[in-house]
């Protein structure tokens, strides 16, 4: 590996652990949402700085082209962020479900409330409606 290419992987993987890091400081990335973000970062920060180990582990699970690991853990790592996006959608789905119901329900009431609230007025004005409309006759 050139100097050049060692250098460049290892300003990337920095680049990017900065990135994860500036994203969960501001508010923009939660935490449970960044481990998987923070834990590929982490690895390609060490298989920069170490990138003898990249030989090491494809030998130790028996991948031939060492290359072939880092795409399937890159694979891997997407799949688990995308399974434990799905999982949060589906989570904020029911809580979006649950909170629309209850709207509806305290619309309702309110309305019913309000409709109770002109009726009394409605009947004393139509009480006192009939009361004017017979002494003029």
């Amino acid at each position: 590996m050139s100097a050049i290419t060692y250098v460049f992987g290892i300003i990337a993987a920095v680049l990017a652990l900065i990135a994860i890091i500036e994203l969960m400081r501001r508010g923009t990335l939660r935490e449970r949402h960044a481990v998987w973000w923070f834990v590929g970062g982490v690895l390609a920060l060490v298989i920069a700085v170490f990138p003898q180990t990249l030989g090491w582990a494809a030998r130790a699970v028996g991948v031939v082209v060492p290359v072939n690991l880092v795409f399937f853990v890159a694979i891997a790592l997407l799949f688990l962020v995308s399974l434990q996006y799905g999982a949060e959608l589906t989570r904020m789905e029911e809580k979006l479900r649950v909170l629309a119901e209850e709207s509806a329900f305290h619309e309702r009431r309110i309305q019913r409330l309000e409709e109770r609230g002109r009726r009394p007025e409605a009947t004393d004005e139509g009480a006192q409606g009939s009361a004017t409309e017979g002494t003029d006759s």
